[in-house]
């Protein structure tokens, strides 16, 4: 039975204004749940999400057996895919997010003013998050424990293709919930496919929804902030560049861009274009190619590239723009430090970028002079995720500017509220 037929005869508009209230009530009993509860919650919900994993990756097997037969592409197959290695990284980090400390409550800064009152500022829940996420199965898990171990609620809304494996996932979520005797509604389950459940999230469900975090191409991105109508926590595209400076260590310089391209060319942290210091062309530029060839990786490079290497594409005005996601780089000779900045400060998503070098003071130009999310001097751009930066996860890359940037994790999904104490004051 599809996600569509299980709606039967109500109207979208009905069903999603249901998921809005029940998820404001749980908000409202999870912003003063203990750190226990949603500790116990989500260690719960990672032995069940073990225990279920047979029926997990049937359900998987279903969605990629169903993505096949329509036809669609290898990277869009591996980002739907959940295989044992990445089985036990969901369950993993369902158990990490459970060990990091509470955001609730935490004092972020306090001050005495000289009247006497005593002011601190403390993190507090957003409310309702909703998460509107296309093919990746695992955001489902990310997503629901985040949300948990900040205190929010969240709805989820998986894309078509990956129905059957969030299903799975988020039974999984909900019995952790049940055991620990938390709302079963904190992590609600869009369950319909139809597109018009997402134009009623992005309205925000009667006030219900405080926060809209998209996870997908750049078609469902776009829409999200075109039509959202409560604040966005997004990254457009994920058009991460790499940068090789002149004093760049080759090894270093072959090993990092290789795997900054081809460990996973689905994923936003990928880098889409390479940039080499015209000094080191004569002894990086051919090892480095060489490397990406060998893993099947496409060259599209400048005048220098093409003359230079052999195979390579001329590349367009429209590859310095295009994050690829599949085994396609973009290559260009820049003469220094400043000109890598200029071609990533025009062509940038603002996501990740990363550059190559021995030398401090080019880094800290780079570091400067780039206003990305993400910025990382002799390491691969695909670092560029929660897990790695220690969050246990993420619900998201944000690339705006305000609230949230780089990888959005338990911190990143709180606000701040001021207590304020005080002995008789009044003002004159």
């Amino acid at each position: 039975m599809s996600a569509v037929s299980m709606v039967g005869s109500e109207d979208v508009a009905g069903i999603m204004a249901d998921l809005g209230v029940r998820a404001r009530q749980a908000a409202h009993r999870l912003a003063f749940a203990s750190a226990d509860s949603k500790t116990a919650a989500l260690l719960a919900a990672a032995d069940a999400l073990e225990a279920s994993r047979g029926d997990v990756l049937a359900a998987n097997a279903r969605d990629l057996a169903e993505a096949r037969q329509r036809g669609l592409s290898a990277a869009f197959l591996d980002r739907l895919e959940l295989n044992d290695k990445r089985f036990a990284t969901m369950v993993t980090g369902l158990r990490e997010i459970a060990a990091l400390p509470d955001p609730v409550g935490k004092v972020i800064a306090q001050w005495q003013r000289p009247n006497g009152l005593s002011i601190r500022s403390v993190r507090t829940p957003l409310g309702v998050i909703g998460v509107i996420f296309e093919s990746r199965p695992n955001v489902a898990a990310d997503a629901g424990a985040l949300t948990l171990k900040s205190g929010n609620a969240v709805i989820l809304r998986g894309g078509s293709d990956s129905t059957h494996s969030v299903r799975a996932i988020h039974a999984a979520l909900v019995a952790g919930l049940r055991q620990a005797g938390l709302p079963e509604d904190a992590i609600l389950l869009v369950p319909t496919t139809d597109r018009a459940a997402v134009g009623e999230m992005l309205r925000g469900l009667s006030g219900n929804i405080d926060v809209i975090v998209p996870r997908g191409g750049k078609t469902l991105v776009a829409r999200v902030q075109d039509e959202a109508r409560v604040p966005v926590f997004a990254h457009l595209e994920g058009l991460c560049h790499t940068f090789i400076d002149k004093s760049a260590e080759l090894d270093m310089a072959v090993s990092v861009t290789l795997n900054a391209k081809m460990r996973r060319t689905g994923v936003c942290g990928a880098t889409e274009t390479l940039l080499v210091h015209r000094d080191v062309v004569d002894t990086h530029l051919e090892p480095v190619i060489a490397a990406l060839k060998a893993k099947g990786c496409e060259i599209r490079g400048d005048a220098t590239v093409v003359r230079l290497i052999e195979g390579a594409i001329p590349a367009t005005e429209e590859d310095w723009h295009t994050e690829y996601e599949d085994a396609i780089i973009s290559v260009r000779i820049v003469d220094d430090v400043e000109g890598a900045i200029a071609h990533i400060n025009q062509y940038s998503s603002h996501h990740t970028e990363a550059i190559i070098t021995e030398d401090a003071g080019a880094v800290a130009k780079f570091f400067a002079e780039i206003d990305s999310a993400i910025l990382l001097h002799n390491a691969s751009t695909q670092f560029a995720d929660g897990g790695e930066f220690g969050f246990g996860g993420e619900i998201g890359i944000a690339t705006g500017k305000m609230h949230a940037r780089g990888p959005v994790g338990v911190e990143q999904l709180t606000s701040f509220k001021y207590l304020v104490e005080g002995n008789g004051q009044v003002r004159p």
